[in-house]
């Protein structure tokens, strides 16, 4: 990941060997999304928070590509417009770029972003909670990124960014019974000793078996509060993992 001048809006960064850049806001950037907003916000506001993180990232404002989240399995493409002019690509949750060029992101407070680099120029990025991991979001995302490559020798990076950790998502027994059932290492407990389930674990494990090498950021958006996290505190905000091209020569 790399390197930013506006450590203020963004986490820390992490330095990974991909061909994309990949960056994840905390809520010192501010409310990423236009529909889930606080009493005293805006949509205005939002814009606005885009726009100075687009900035610090070396996007042009208004470019980033969004789609409305709806814990499906749907993978849509990119597109030639921004939000600025296109507010969503649609009902989705994970979008490709074909040229591997056009700044992607999903908002999350909990849910996974994961994103995705190629050696052979596609990226993706998607969002995965409980209904669209296990409907299968992350291999439908894999697949599409798989048929476009020619030559059928190209590498895959994901990057699974900030998330509710498996020792705070806590689920009915017979839910993570249900789960289990699909992808044995996503069962676990919580802290305090109730059934959870740990989806990054899982996640990692999709893309691993779907020979894709992972890289998994360990900050637990519930129990750190520079996150956004629906669970500890509904209706706060979200935070945004993006993904695109830099046009600027790596340090």
């Amino acid at each position: 990941m790399s390197q930013t001048s506006s450590s203020k809006n963004l986490i820390q960064p992490y330095h990974l060997d991909l061909w994309h850049e990949v960056a994840f806001t905390t809520v010192n950037a501010g409310n990423m999304s236009t529909t889930v907003l606080a009493e005293s916000e805006t949509p205005e506001d939002t814009k606005q928070h885009r726009r100075a993180v687009e900035e610090a990232l070396g996007i042009t404002p208004g470019t980033t590509r969004f789609v409305s989240q709806i814990h499906s399995t749907t993978v849509v493409e990119a597109g030639p417009d921004g939000w600025e002019s296109q507010p969503t690509l649609g009902d989705a949750d994970a979008i490709v770029s074909v040229s591997g060029t056009a700044p992607m992101a999903i908002l999350v407070a909990d849910c996974m972003p994961i994103a995705f680099s190629t050696d052979y120029g596609p990226a993706a990025i998607a969002h995965a909670g409980r209904v669209g991991l296990l409907g299968g979001i992350l291999e439908k995302t894999v697949e599409r990124l798989r048929a476009l490559d020619r030559g059928g020798r190209g590498r895959i990076k994901a990057v699974i960014g900030p998330s509710i950790c498996g020792s705070c998502y806590e689920v009915p027994a017979e839910m993570r019974q249900q789960a289990a059932h699909h992808y044995s290492n996503i069962a676990s407990e919580t802290t305090w000793g109730t059934p959870a389930l740990d989806l990054p674990a899982a996640a990692e494990g999709i893309l691993e078996a779907a020979d894709v090498e992972v890289y998994r950021i360990n900050d637990c958006t519930f129990t750190n509060e520079q996150f956004y996290s629906h669970r500890r505190q509904p209706g706060a905000g979200r935070i945004a993992g993006f993904v695109w091209k830099s046009t600027k020569t790596r340090q």
